[in-house]
């Protein structure tokens, strides 16, 4: 999916399809950076999986062609997942910069950089999630802030000496040295 920066931020998607995200599948869709006329910059976005909410549990899941990609991820106790707020992918969503945080008009006006706000420029989501098992390219996890299908575009791990030290996040051996 090719998203132009001018476009995300100035006019939205207005000419470009969300289909390719709304429809998950275990294809990928093309894969260059491209540069443009006026210095627009294009980025292929690839979903790796999804998140699947099943009787209370949830579980992402990571299409094949990604498998590879969870070795050693169980060594770690958390990780970040990024993923697209793909339900309010509407050109209009994009342009609003300010809100009141979490729809109460008590909270001050703020700008979606400075909250959670699922309307934003972009709309790439990051949840830290607890990892209770890993089996095959089924991640359960604790938490997400995620609707069920929503594409998940990467997952990272949470390093203490990079993301910070709360309580209880375990790493493998070879990230204490």
């Amino acid at each position: 999916m090719k998203i132009s920066r001018r476009n995300l931020v100035f006019r939205g998607l207005a000419t470009i399809s969300c289909g390719a995200f709304c429809q998950l599948s275990d294809t990928t869709f093309g894969a260059e950076t491209v540069n443009e006329k006026k210095n627009e910059v294009f980025f292929t976005l690839y979903p790796v999986g999804e998140v699947k909410r099943q009787r209370g549990t949830i579980k992402l899941r990571i299409f094949d062609q990604y498998r590879d990609a969870l070795k050693g991820l169980n060594d770690f106790s958390h990780m970040f997942v990024l993923y697209w707020f793909d339900r309010n992918d509407k050109p209009e969503n994009r342009n609003i910069l300010q809100i009141h945080p979490r729809g109460k008009k008590k909270n001050p006006l703020t700008g979606v950089f400075a909250c959670r706000a699922p309307v934003r420029p972009n709309l790439i989501a990051l949840s830290l999630c607890k990892i209770l098992s890993i089996k095959n390219e089924i991640i359960t996890v604790d938490r997400i802030d995620a609707f069920d299908g929503s594409p998940i575009l990467d997952i990272k791990p949470y390093i203490p000496s990079i993301d910070g030290e709360p309580e209880g996040v375990r790493v493998p051996g070879w990230l204490k040295g």
